[in-house]
């Protein structure tokens, strides 16, 4: 998007203080400072707004999302540009290759960056309402499923440790069965004391109604052996499992909240109907995706773009005679997730996807590496559908690829001796 900017100011921001550099588009530049602070922020914000007429400003600095950005985005007259850390490193490594930085010397990068370049950085146009409460809310609730899955691998390691029975007779140690059994019977030995027809009342209660795997539990209680009788491990893993179960227990509250506004707000938003017409997204997959893409059609010129900024197409760097093709590392890991995951779910769901996984597997990719060309082949599609916004049918996609070609017969050969320079050489003619 061109626009036509009154000024250009670099920010290099900081806990407490930020360093900026302004020029005006006639050329004029001077530095100054601003503190961390709403109030000195609006102070400033009034400043520019007042010497430049309400004129769009662009301001860059090494921050895609967080407070700086948060109170900045508040005024409709500063254009935000992202610059990525390593960008503005290697910028100041060419003029300064002894290493030497400085804040200042930082908000002068910025600037000259976002002055020559702003073509090349990421500029933060606020999406929709409805988008941007996705983006939120889906990465949270991702940072909420990876806090509960370190919680359940640390509950894992202390029961291996005094109760690795409970491995073997539940599926998932994290249920909310299993922390309501551990909070009421934390030892084997007090588990052994209960009477049969009080855990198959347990296990009732529970949603446990398969009989027979509640009798195979209690017979399996009686003989059971303790893991150990060290006290010092017993009393300390007990306190750890209570308040890990008690972790878990608040986690999955929270998840679920989360799920129930995050289905609220998909629903209501205007290109879920197009979201949900491809195989393999459901309810926690397709608010990621529209999360991923927003609304803004324009953002990407095309689907390699596309599939370049969510982290699914390859790498590749060229030198003379060497070639090295590898995955893409400077990315959104949220990103590049949601469109892996939706790979391999689609794969179970879509016969075309499952044929080119396994084609990619009989070349000899690996799981991750055929899972990423699936994702590439989704992202080229999902991006015709989206700008365009129509909803994927698969009878149409089918209908658009071209016929496949039948592999040529091998034409069989003669093989005969022939001598060449005084020696003996095996010679393949065409029968």
């Amino acid at each position: 998007m061109t626009t036509e900017f009154a000024a250009y100011i670099g920010l290099d921001w900081a806990d407490k203080k930020h360093f900026y550099t302004l020029r005006t588009a006639a050329g004029e530049t001077r530095r100054g400072q601003l503190d961390n602070t709403p109030q000195a922020v609006e102070i400033w914000a009034a400043e520019l707004a007042q010497r430049f007429g309400g004129q769009p400003v662009a301001v860059a600095l090494e921050q895609a999302r967080g407070a700086v950005v948060a109170m900045l985005r508040k005024y409709s007259h500063l254009v935000v540009f992202a610059i990525h850390p390593n960008t503005l490193k290697d910028y100041r490594k060419a003029f300064c290759p002894s290493g030497a930085k400085s804040d200042p010397v930082d908000g002068d990068l910025a600037l000259e960056l976002v002055w020559t370049h702003r073509d090349w950085l990421q500029r933060l146009d606020a999406d929709t309402l409805d988008t941007r409460r996705l983006q939120f809310l889906t990465e949270e609730r991702r940072r909420l499923v990876n806090e509960h899955t370190g919680h359940k691998q640390r509950l894992i390691a202390w029961l291996k440790q005094i109760f690795p029975q409970i491995l073997e007779w539940f599926d998932d140690p994290a249920s909310a069965m299993v922390g309501k059994l551990l909070l009421r019977w934390p030892r084997l030995e007090a588990l052994q004391k209960t009477k049969p027809h009080v855990l198959r009342k347990f296990f009732q209660m529970h949603n446990c109604r398969s009989q027979e795997r509640i009798e195979e539990r209690i017979a399996a209680i009686g003989p059971a052996v303790p893991a150990t009788n060290d006290a010092a491990l017993l009393e300390t893993a007990q306190m750890a499992v209570k308040h890990l179960v008690a972790a878990l227990e608040q986690l999955r509250g929270a998840i679920a909240e989360f799920d129930r506004q995050i289905a609220e707000v998909f629903a209501a938003h205007e290109d879920a109907v197009l979201v949900e017409s491809f195989p393999g997204l459901g309810p926690v997959l397709a608010p990621r995706v529209i999360a991923a893409l927003g609304t803004q059609r324009e953002r990407y010129a095309s689907s390699n773009n596309l599939a370049c900024c969510v982290g699914i197409a390859p790498v590749t760097e060229a030198s003379g005679n060497q070639l090295w093709i590898h995955w893409r590392l400077a990315c959104s890991k949220f990103l590049r997730q949601t469109f892996h995951e939706w790979a391999g779910c689609s794969i179970r769901c879509c016969s075309w996807a499952r044929e080119h996984y396994e084609a990619q597997r009989a070349k000899g990719k690996g799981h991750h590496a055929a899972l990423r060309s699936v994702a590439f082949k989704w992202i080229r599609i999902l991006f015709r559908c989206w700008r365009d916004r129509v909803p994927y049918s698969e009878q149409v996609h089918l209908s658009r690829r071209p016929p496949r070609q039948p592999k040529p017969e091998l034409t069989p050969t003669a093989i005969q001796w022939k001598s060449c320079a005084g020696f003996s050489k095996i010679s393949q003619l065409n029968s």
